[in-house]
């Protein structure tokens, strides 16, 4: 395998060289005898002493080609070190509709797809976001477990976070408000919103038929304050970029029905079209604190081609 003889200019202290990028790994040579993990752990300076072991475990590394688990493993100057990337290998694992976007020891964020669901009901077995990575997790060691921090409905799509501990998960949970900086969905409702901007508020509360109902005031419910952006419209679609303030059980669904605007494909809250075959909402964008180092992290997940296709012969 050749690698860019321009790189060794930067790396004469050190002892590999940078690596060399493609769409399915990153690759690096040995300078010098070493073994496999200490290497590892000496290039790849922005992961963890436990997500290194992960990616090894896995199968994720390969020495000129070979794969390697052995944390041992003798490397001699000269050899190739391959790490293929967490979407490569995830499709060989056959993770189906899951992403994953970034994952450390205290948390893994993903990308779901429409149609399935976060965690399990009690309706039986299904697959679900959480069985996978539990078994995602476990092929590094069998004691490994996710935790759900937060859901997204089965016919949302878009960005999600998961806890790697039980003490991660509460300590996201009880403060939420204050871990997550923002929190944007994109919204495909119908008709043409009359108004470029807004803000809806209200207090929801579910019946017994697990349906949410909003009140203008306090009708024993939750406060939920949602606000919105027009991005693009035509004159049978308009297409929002939405803000939660609160995180309420099916908010923003509710609150475009108030808007007077229900979420394409949502005809338990009121819409009447379905052109996508899919419900009309994707979490976009997450932005939050690490729960252990304090950093600010930014999530994103692109508008879905179905959506930007409802406005093409506008």
């Amino acid at each position: 395998m050749k690698i860019n003889q321009k790189n060794k200019k930067n790396v004469k202290n050190k002892k590999q060289f940078k690596p060399k990028r493609d769409e399915r790994s990153e690759q690096y040579q040995v300078k010098e005898a070493v073994e496999l993990l200490p290497f590892l752990r000496e290039t790849l300076t922005s992961r963890s002493r436990n997500a290194i072991k992960s990616i090894l475990t896995r199968g994720q590394v390969a020495v000129d080609g070979k794969s390697i688990t052995q944390h041992n493993y003798e490397l001699k100057p000269g050899q190739v070190v391959s790490i293929e990337s967490n979407q490569s290998f995830i499709k060989e694992m056959a993770l189906e509709g899951v992403t994953v976007l970034y994952e450390d020891d205290d948390i893994i964020v993903v990308e779901k797809e429409a149609g399935l669901l976060s965690i399990a009901t009690n309706k039986g077995p299904e697959l679900t976001v959480h069985r996978q990575l539990m078994n995602y997790v476990k092929q590094a060691h069998v004691n490994n477990r996710v935790y759900v921090v937060h859901r997204l409905d089965r016919d949302t799509s878009g960005v999600m976070v998961f806890a790697r501990s039980e003490k991660v998960k509460h300590q996201l949970q009880e403060n939420w408000n204050k871990v997550v900086l923002e929190r944007t969905y994109t919204a495909l409702v119908e008709g043409k919103v009359t108004r470029d901007s807004g803000t809806i508020e209200s207090w929801l509360k579910e019946s017994k038929t697990y349906k949410m109902y909003s009140n203008q005031t306090d009708n024993g419910g939750k406060k939920a304050i949602t606000h919105y952006q027009l991005v693009k419209q035509n004159s049978n679609f308009s297409l929002l970029e939405v803000n939660l303030e609160t995180g309420r059980k099916n908010q923003i669904r509710v609150h475009m029905q108030d808007l007077g605007h229900p979420i394409v494909g949502d005809k338990k809250y009121g819409a009447t079209s379905n052109p996508m075959k899919r419900l009309g909402l994707h979490a976009s964008t997450l932005v939050m604190i690490h729960p252990t180092t304090g950093k600010k992290m930014s999530f994103k997940s692109s508008i879905p081609k179905k959506f930007q296709k409802t406005f093409k012969h506008s």
